[in-house]
């Protein structure tokens, strides 16, 4: 299922942001969630209101919802319901006045307050093809007015507003690196399959980057090489665009990257240490991308923005399946 939230664990509170000159305070300000308050952007240290409020203003559409209305239910897939049944269209949102209220299975999620943005893993997920499903219910708890976007305006509007890509990135390796100290201190029975396959980038879009990324640093390793090491600075990602790389939490391998694949994204997007270990299995040949770099192209191209966040969302869902 393609989740709205992580309900596993809940999150440290962050400190509110003061709002931006000419700016209403309620539109900016961050929750001060309660300690059992699930994983959502807004708790985490790295989400900036200020680049919410760019972005929903750029491209999206101003709503209205009155007390007790609904905004999505849970378990609702985007795409065409039934034979003759309406297309539904997910959604996500920046709530800039009143509450709403999220449950699941009818039971007390969390509160939305003004500033947050929430719905946007289903929008995410969305590839145009009726991938994405709601995990909770959306539920104005007090008139709001919110803006909305859909996939498509929302790659729209990171023509504009490129650095929302890098800060929900930001945000989701966030919670990465929570699940990846967890999973470090697991022992995993030897022969038990842990890893995750899959590519970030459509043969389409692969080539689409390569054309952008041409004056990109081409990188070739040996098979059985170390590409990169847990605890490291780092500065480049790196595209995969021959061979297969396998991806290490100390002993646990996590993930296999093959051609169209990306690695390495935790540290240029927020100038973290590395939280794992890169290994090439075969010979590879690698495209090493830097953070200007990795703006720009989400600017000129923001399909491969959507697909680099759609790649997040999947391998957070495979650790955290790891944990459970």
């Amino acid at each position: 299922m393609d989740d709205d939230f992580d309900f596993t664990r809940p999150q440290p509170v962050a400190p509110a942001s003061p709002a931006p000159p000419g700016q209403n305070a309620a539109a900016t300000a961050l929750p001060q969630a309660a300690p059992s308050a699930p994983f959502k952007p807004a708790v985490s240290k790295f989400y900036d209101p200020v680049v919410a409020m760019r972005l929903f203003q750029s491209s999206g559409k101003r709503e209205t919802f009155a007390a007790g209305e609904t905004l999505f239910v849970e378990n609702e897939k985007s795409g065409k319901q039934g034979l003759f049944g309406k297309r539904v269209v997910h959604r996500m949102y920046l709530l800039t006045e009143g509450e709403v209220a999220l449950s699941s299975n009818g039971k007390p999620l969390d509160t939305v307050k003004a500033g947050e943005v929430f719905g946007e893993m289903a929008v995410i997920a969305d590839d145009g093809g009726g991938g994405g499903t709601r995990s909770a219910t959306a539920s104005a708890k007090l008139a709001c007015q919110a803006f909305s976007l859909d996939a498509a305006e929302l790659q729209q509007a990171l023509q504009k507003t490129p650095e929302f890509a890098l800060m929900l990135m930001s945000v989701m390796f966030d919670r990465l690196r929570f699940v990846a100290a967890r999973l470090a201190m697991r022992k995993v029975a030897p022969g038990t399959r842990t890893a995750r396959e899959g590519a970030t980038f459509s043969q389409e879009l692969l080539a689409q980057l390569d054309d952008a990324l041409q004056h990109a640093t081409t990188v070739r390793f040996d098979g059985g090489k170390p590409i990169m090491r847990e605890g490291e600075a780092g500065v480049s990602m790196y595209l995969v665009m021959q061979g297969t790389v396998a991806i290490f939490i100390r002993n646990n391998e996590v993930e296999r990257v093959n051609a169209g694949g990306t690695f390495g994204e935790m540290a240029l997007v927020d100038q973290s240490p590395r939280t794992a270990t890169a290994i090439s299995q075969t010979d590879c040949v690698l495209l090493s991308v830097n953070r200007n770099a990795l703006l720009a192209l989400v600017k000129s191209q923001p399909a491969i923005g959507i697909a680099m966040l759609r790649s997040i969302a999947d391998r957070l869902r495979h650790m955290n399946s790891l944990l459970a």
